[in-house]
């Protein structure tokens, strides 16, 4: 697990994957016996880990916020987050189980490519967690009890018994989410540019927000771009971009002491008056509302 430390006040800290003596990392697995863990205080800050974060949760009850959506562990539940979204941990509480990370960087790998466009890792529903059947429990527990042994051997064809076994465990839980969300979730090439224009949105939303500049990106003409991602999604490119700087600035309101204008400068937006109208014709709530009825759930 990467060593977190306390972020500076206003910043949302974003933390590598990296071994125990700091060095990166693109993949580990680790056991949680259940006993309570001394962690940094950092970890109860509000952070964005940059890499996927796979649970697979045997035992404990702690409470969690992804984003501004609060929920509290179970056992028996498989939970998965992916980069860049904002974690909160309320509280430091045992948990048993097996937890696996890796990176965006580990999926690149020409051996691993094909399980970027599997459902677990796509998330076209925007899920966290998984529930599991007695079956289900006793075929994870068997794989993440092989994955961490193999972990932590340094034997031959280390690297490939630990890429086999991961590529088990994500096309299990492929199953699983289809299963759960729907065969819809299955990915189609027009599901493939929807993402690809949710990957540039990530990477250029503080500077970008015109549908045609998204457009020349993919080098699609932007009636056709729209037309695709409205078919897919039910909503157009604009919405798109607008809802992401609306998550963006709800991020920043909850987790920072940011001062509106702060937030719009940060958000791309060059007046702040009219980033405050944005916001409310989209959540109908003023920036400073709704960090007050925000905090006031999370207190």
């Amino acid at each position: 697990m990467p060593v977190l430390t306390a972020p500076e006040k206003n910043v949302i800290t974003n933390y590598p994957l990296a071994n125990d003596d700091g060095s990166p990392a693109m993949i580990q697995v680790r056991r949680s016996d259940g006993v309570e863990a001394i962690i940094d205080p950092g970890f109860l800050m509000p952070h964005r880990k940059d890499y996927y974060l796979f649970a697979f949760v045997e035992q404990g009850n702690s409470r969690h916020w992804i984003d501004d959506i609060p929920y509290t562990v179970k056992p028996g539940h498989f939970y998965f987050t992916i980069p860049q979204q904002v974690h909160l941990k309320e509280e430091i509480c045992p948990m048993q189980g097996w937890v696996a990370y890796f990176t965006e960087e580990f999926l690149l790998l020409e051996e691993n490519r094909m399980l970027r466009q599997l459902p677990i890792i796509q998330n076209p529903a925007g899920a966290h967690e998984l529930v599991l059947s007695a079956e289900d429990t006793a075929y994870l527990k068997d794989v993440m009890h092989k994955m961490h042994a193999e972990y932590n051997t340094a034997g031959s064809w280390h690297n490939q018994m630990l890429t086999s076994w991961l590529r088990v465990l994500v096309i299990y839980l492929s199953r699983l989410y289809n299963e759960q969300f729907g065969e819809s979730c299955k990915i189609t090439k027009g599901q493939c540019l929807l993402k690809s224009f949710q990957q540039l949105i990530s990477e250029h939303h503080t500077h970008q927000h015109d549908v045609a500049a998204y457009a020349n990106l993919l080098n699609l003409t932007p009636g056709y771009f729209n037309d695709v991602i409205k078919q897919q999604s039910g909503k157009t490119a604009i919405s798109h971009i607008h809802n992401r700087l609306v998550v963006e600035a709800k991020r920043r309101l909850l987790h920072t002491e940011l001062s509106v204008k702060q937030i719009a400068d940060e958000l791309g937006f060059e007046d702040a008056a009219y980033f405050n109208r944005f916001f409310k014709r989209l959540t109908e709530a003023t920036p400073m509302a709704y960090r007050q009825q925000i905090r006031e759930m999370y207190s």
